[in-house]
C-alpha cells in the first residue's frame, strides 16, 4: 500500500549539483532513463533537506513527522505517449529517522538508509553532514548565501539553476531488488531558492571511483531553499521502454 498524498514544509534543502559525463551517469539509470543534459553534461547531485509536519491530508500539523534526509539524485527524461518528460531518478536515499526507514518502499516511494546528520545553520551559512548505520555513504557539505550565483558551468544565473529545479518535480526512486523504481511528484504554491557559495563539498558517493573514474564527476554549484509548504503526490509505475 502507498499513501497517495502526503503534505508538509521543506525547512531547508540544500541542493549541492555536480557536472557528470554522460556515459557514466546513462551507466547508473535504469530503463526507461536516460541522462538529461544541460550544456552538454549530464545533472547529478545530492539533495540534503530538512522536512517537519510530514503527515496525510486531514492530520493537523502538529501531529507531523520531522526529520533530516538526503537524496542522491540524476536529473533523467524518458519517454511518454505525449512527448519526453523530465525529472530525477534517485539511487539513493537516506534519513535520521526510523519511521522513514520502516515506510520506504512500503508506505512511501523508495528504500530508506539509516544515517546520522550533523547540521549547523544560521541566516547567512549552512552545513549539513551524514553518514550511513553501516557505513555504505556519506557526505559533508557546507556553502554560504550570496546574492549571486557564480562559477557554474550547469547555469547561466539563480533564475535557470531555480527553473531546472522546478520543472525536474517527478522523481523515481531505487527500491528493493526486482521492482521497478517507485515515483512522487513534489508540488509547492511557493517557490523560492537563494544562491550559494560553496565552501566545500565532500561526497562518498561522487569520490567513488567504481561509478565515477578520475574526472568523470566535476562538483559545480549549490541551491538553497527554506521553508516551502510542499505536497508529495504518487505517480503511477513507469512502463520499460521497448527495444528498439
Amino acid at each position: 500500500m502507498r499513501l497517495p498524498t502526503v503534505t508538509g514544509r521543506i525547512e531547508r534543502r540544500l541542493l549541492v549539483s555536480y557536472r557528470v559525463d554522460p556515459e557514466i551517469a546513462a551507466a547508473l539509470l535504469p530503463d526507461p532513463f536516460r541522462p538529461q543534459l544541460v550544456r552538454g553534461h549530464a545533472v547529478a547531485g545530492i539533495c540534503l533537506l530538512r522536512l517537519g509536519a510530514i503527515r496525510p491530508p486531514g492530520v493537523p500539523a502538529a501531529l507531523g513527522l520531522r526529520s533530516e534526509n538526503a537524496a542522491h539524485r540524476i536529473a533523467v527524461e524518458w519517454d511518454t505517449p505525449t512527448g519526453p518528460r523530465t525529472g530525477v531518478y534517485i539511487p539513493r536515499r537516506d534519513t535520521g529517522a526510523l519511521a522513514n526507514v520502516l515506510a520506504g518502499g512500503r508506505l512511501f516511494p523508495g528504500v530508506h538508509h539509516r544515517a546520522t546528520f550533523t547540521v549547523a545553520e544560521s541566516a547567512e551559512e549552512v552545513r549539513v553532514a551524514f553518514a550511513a548505520s553501516d557505513g555504505s555513504a556519506s557526505m559533508d557539505a557546507a556553502v554560504r548565501i550570496t546574492p549571486e550565483l557564480r562559477g557554474s558551468k550547469l547555469f547561466t544565473d539563480l533564475a535557470e539553476a531555480s527553473a531546472f529545479y522546478r520543472q525536474g518535480s517527478a522523481g523515481y526512486s531505487a527500491t528493493r531488488p526486482g521492482c521497478a523504481p517507485e515515483g512522487v511528484a513534489l508540488e509547492s504554491t511557493e517557490w523560492r531558492a537563494e544562491a550559494t557559495e560553496i565552501q566545500w563539498a565532500r561526497s562518498s558517493f561522487f569520490a567513488d571511483p567504481a561509478l565515477f573514474p578520475p574526472g568523470s564527476a566535476e562538483l559545480d554549484s549549490a541551491l538553497l531553499m527554506r521553508d516551502i509548504p510542499v505536497t508529495w503526490r504518487a505517480l503511477a509505475p513507469l512502463a520499460p521502454a521497448r527495444a528498439a
